[in-house]
């Protein structure tokens, strides 16, 4: 079977014109939400692209095209944060898992925002992936979780509000941070590649 490169290189333009108009918008504003300069924003959809676009040129067959690009950049957002990065989350996360959870509050894992656009671009990108991973959480853990770290409310008052005994609660805000913490884990693993 003899392959024609022009049609072939046609058909390339055509699916790679095609996706770019279907999923531009939906994946910039994807990328914008995590990234707060618009310019390193059109940065990475743009490098999305032309990985895209290599890919197609050598023959590469993604099958969920969507998918594949959220994944790129996902990874190019980590890039960013990497070089752009000021503090050690590291240690961050050594001291979250030597002291557990007692005393440690959500203040401590994120950078100071004082500490210059860098710091409040990954305190940025740290909250908005803790948002996505609080609405994974059951409606209990979710709730004495955001009570007691963002509201800081006391368990006693929770308790004697709510009427629900002082070790469930605690319980549940174990379980809560537990599965944050693997969450996070996450996003200090991507950042640090």
């Amino acid at each position: 079977m003899v392959h024609n490169p022009i049609l072939m290189a046609a058909e390339q333009d055509r699916l790679l014109t095609e996706t770019v108009n279907k999923e531009g918008r939906k994946l910039f504003e994807f990328i914008r939400k995590r990234v707060p300069e618009t310019e390193d924003a059109e940065d990475i959809l743009q490098d999305v692209f032309i990985e895209l676009t290599e890919n197609l040129r050598v023959d590469n067959v993604i099958e969920r095209v969507s998918g594949w690009m959220y994944r790129v950049a996902r990874n190019k957002i980590a890039d960013l944060f990497r070089k752009r990065r000021t503090e050690s989350l590291e240690a961050r996360y050594e001291k979250f898992n030597s002291d557990g959870e007692e005393g440690l509050g959500l203040n401590d894992l994120l950078p100071d925002a004082s500490a210059g656009p860098e710091a409040q671009y990954a305190r940025q990108v740290i909250m908005s992936e803790l948002t996505l991973a609080l609405d994974e959480l059951p409606e209990e853990q979710k709730w004495v979780f955001v009570q007691n770290e963002i509201e800081e409310r006391s368990f006693k008052e929770l308790a004697e509000e709510s009427g629900i005994p002082l070790n469930t609660l605690l319980s549940r805000k174990r379980y809560a941070v537990l599965f944050l913490r693997e969450r996070l884990r996450e996003l200090y693993d991507d950042m640090n590649g």
